[in-house]
């Protein structure tokens, strides 16, 4: 039993749910990065209740939050920074388990500021996670994909990835480079059996509200984009507060590992379907325009 996202007073019964996906999986290994928290964890979960062999890595190499281990949880410490350790993790999956059917590149960090007070190191910290991390993990997982013959390659991206937010332009840079890497990637290796899918959460309720960071020189009050940053992130922060739960995004992951092709692109909810699809429609001229009023 799980909460429901739009009713958190009442519970959904997913055991029908996990059933027919046992039926229907041909996936039974999975590799999930960021897996001790938020999206990373919920997914995990999900993942393990339908009947699959989850290696929920992370920095602190802690089970995720809410899970009571069994043999179909692992978790485990790897930090995405570290190619090394990745291709150390990939080789442990290979000989325990024989093979490795699916990765889900979730771990990521947040920097916010504004792009003239952000500094090199503070820009390079949210690219190393968040975007260096997720090349490293599907470059240590392609070799074995390939010589598979299949694969599976989930990506979590945003819609911020489309929306370019204020304050955090880095942030929405990363994410548009995980959009389209992920796109470029299903075509290179559509030949070898692997598919990709990027998945574009919007406002998520998770820990990485708390532990997004500010650049430090707009920590100043005598910063010129003190005032902006700070109404804008307090507006970032009220929306992720009221966002949906991230069992809303592990159950859209697990929707699409069981696919018998995954979507190239999914959108959790219609809300932000409708949304991404209005992005991509409008003039770009409003939609700055918009998004503008909404964080000012």
């Amino acid at each position: 039993m799980i909460r429901n996202e739009y009713n958190p007073g009442s519970q959904v019964n997913l055991s029908g749910f996990y059933y027919f996906c046992r039926m229907k999986t041909n996936v039974k290994t999975v590799l999930v990065t960021g897996g001790s928290s938020g999206i990373g964890a919920a997914t995990a979960r999900l993942l393990c209740n339908a009947g699959m062999t989850v290696y929920a890595a992370s920095r602190s190499g802690k089970a995720p939050e809410g899970y009571s281990l069994n043999g179909n949880m692992i978790p485990l410490v790897m930090d995405v920074n570290d190619a090394e350790a990745i291709a150390a993790v990939v080789e442990r999956i290979v000989r325990e388990r024989g093979s490795l059917d699916a990765v889900v590149c979730n771990a990521g960090n947040g920097i916010a500021g504004p792009i003239e007070e952000t500094s090199i190191e503070e820009i390079e910290a949210q690219y190393s996670t968040t975007f260096y991390g997720v090349v490293k993990t599907v470059q240590a997982c392609l070799p074995v994909f390939r010589r598979q013959g299949h694969g599976r390659v989930v990506t979590v991206s945003s819609v911020a990835a489309l929306a370019p937010l204020p304050y955090q332009g880095y942030y929405s840079c990363v994410k548009a480079g995980i959009l389209q890497l992920t796109k470029a990637l299903a075509i290179e290796t559509k030949g070898f059996g692997v598919q990709c899918c990027v998945v574009m959460p919007g406002d998520v309720k998770t820990g990485f509200t708390k532990a997004r960071r500010v650049a430090q020189n707009t920590q100043r009050e005598d910063s010129p984009y003190y005032k902006g940053c700070v109404k804008a992130l307090a507006a970032m922060a009220k929306d992720e507060r009221d966002g949906m739960r991230p069992e809303v995004i592990g159950k859209a992951i697990l929707r699409q590992l069981q696919r018998k092709k995954m979507k190239p692109e999914v959108t959790p909810t219609f809300v932000y379907s409708l949304l991404v699809f209005l992005i991509r429609r409008l003039p770009q001229r409003l939609v700055l325009k918009v998004i503008g009023w909404m964080y000012s």
